[in-house]
């Protein structure tokens, strides 16, 4: 596996371990749709929360959170679309985006909530 692959994933599992210590029950993990993915659905009550997780290990060209584009949110969009058609979901919802740097071997994470809508 690639390198940035193995970083993605270590980013998303220490996002998932962040949110169930919030309180999060994590319902899905990268569900697609088409063309797009979202890389977690998390749900707290009657809250049901798209998560974009960005992981990186350098900041020299910005923090994780900048490099969820304009063209990426409206797919995730879609995709929440269509996972709430098929579940039948009528309740809240949130977009959130899970910023994760890894620096060595510790992990900082920062929480956006309502990152887009």
């Amino acid at each position: 596996m690639a390198q940035h692959n193995e970083t993605g994933k270590q980013g998303e599992e220490e996002a998932v371990r962040f949110l169930c210590a919030k309180g999060f029950d994590i319902v899905t993990r990268n569900y697609r749709h088409q063309h797009a993915e979202i890389d977690l659905v998390a749900k707290k009550g009657k809250l049901l929360v798209f998560v974009e997780v960005k992981t990186r290990t350098n900041l020299s060209y910005g923090n994780p959170e900048e490099f969820v584009s304009y063209t990426k949110a409206r797919l995730i969009m879609k995709a929440a679309e269509q996972y709430i058609f098929v579940h039948d979901w009528r309740h809240d919802i949130r977009f959130d985006i899970v910023a994760v740097t890894l620096a060595g071997s510790e992990f900082r994470v920062s929480h956006i909530e309502d990152a887009f809508y």
